[in-house]
C-alpha cells in the first residue's frame, strides 16, 4: 500500500472520526428542545415589554401563582395599554417627524404587529369599537416549554416560595423573540431541588423533594 492512500484512509478516518463526535454532541433525547425559537402568530417582544417597560412577569401570566400552569393572557389583556398604544413610540415619532416636514397633521400609526391585535379582536385600532363586518378568532401562540406527559409540574409550587422565572426561562427580558432556554431534563430539575434544599430559596429553607413521586404519579 503506498504512502499516500496511506494517508489518504488516515485523513478519511479522522474525518469520519470527527463528524462523528459532532453528532453525539448534537444528539438529543427525545422532548429535548433547548433553543426552540418557534415563530409567533404576532411579534410580540420581551425585550420590550419585560426589559425596557419592566412588565412584571405574572401581569401577563397571572395563573402562575394559583395554577399548574402559567397561562397567556386574553387578548383583552393587552388591551389595557393598547387601547391607547397603537404602535411603538418611534413610528409614532416618525410619522410626527414627516407630518413636520409636509406641514401636514400627523396621521394616526398602527403597527402591523399590533394591527393582527386588533383584527383577532374584530376592533377599530383608532376607535377601539367593534367592527360588525368582522368576527373576533384566537390567537394561536406556539407552546414553547413542552414537558413530557409523564411529568407533573406545578407553578404556583414554585412562584410562591420565590423561585425567579428566569431560573426556568431564562433572561426573557433580553429576548425579542423567547425561546427555550434550559434544558428542562429530569437532571436540570433534581439538581435545582437539590440546590433549593442546600442553600434555600430568596433567603428561606426549603425541602425540595428529589423522590419520583413528587413529579411521576
Amino acid at each position: 500500500m503506498s504512502r499516500a492512500l496511506n494517508i489518504l484512509l488516515a485523513v478519511g478516518a479522522g474525518l469520519a472520526l470527527l463528524a462523528l463526535i459532532t453528532a453525539l454532541g448534537a444528539a438529543r433525547l427525545p422532548g429535548h428542545q433547548q433553543g426552540y425559537t418557534p415563530e409567533q402568530p404576532i411579534e410580540f417582544s420581551h425585550l420590550l415589554h419585560a426589559g425596557e417597560l419592566k412588565m412584571d412577569c405574572l401581569y401577563c401570566h397571572h395563573g402562575a401563582e394559583s395554577s399548574r400552569h402559567a397561562g397567556l393572557p386574553a387578548a383583552s389583556t393587552c388591551m389595557n395599554c393598547h387601547q391607547f398604544v397603537t404602535a411603538p413610540i418611534a413610528e409614532i415619532r416618525a410619522e410626527d417627524q414627516r407630518a413636520l416636514v409636509a406641514e401636514r397633521p400627523a396621521e394616526p400609526v398602527v403597527s402591523t404587529e399590533l394591527a393582527k391585535l386588533y383584527d383577532a379582536l374584530a376592533i377599530d385600532p383608532l376607535t377601539g369599537l367593534p367592527l360588525p363586518s368582522r368576527d373576533p378568532h384566537t390567537i394561536r401562540w406556539e407552546k414553547i416549554h413542552v414537558l413530557p406527559d409523564f411529568v407533573y409540574f406545578d407553578h404556583r409550587a414554585h412562584v410562591t416560595v420565590g423561585i425567579d422565572c428566569a431560573a426556568c426561562h431564562g433572561p426573557v427580558d433580553s429576548m425579542l423573540r423567547v425561546r427555550q432556554d434550559q434544558t428542562l431534563t429530569m437532571g436540570f430539575c433534581i439538581d435545582c431541588h437539590r440546590r433549593s434544599s442546600s442553600e434555600g430559596v430568596a433567603g428561606l429553607d426549603v425541602n425540595a423533594s428529589t423522590d419520583c413521586s413528587t413529579c411521576h404519579y
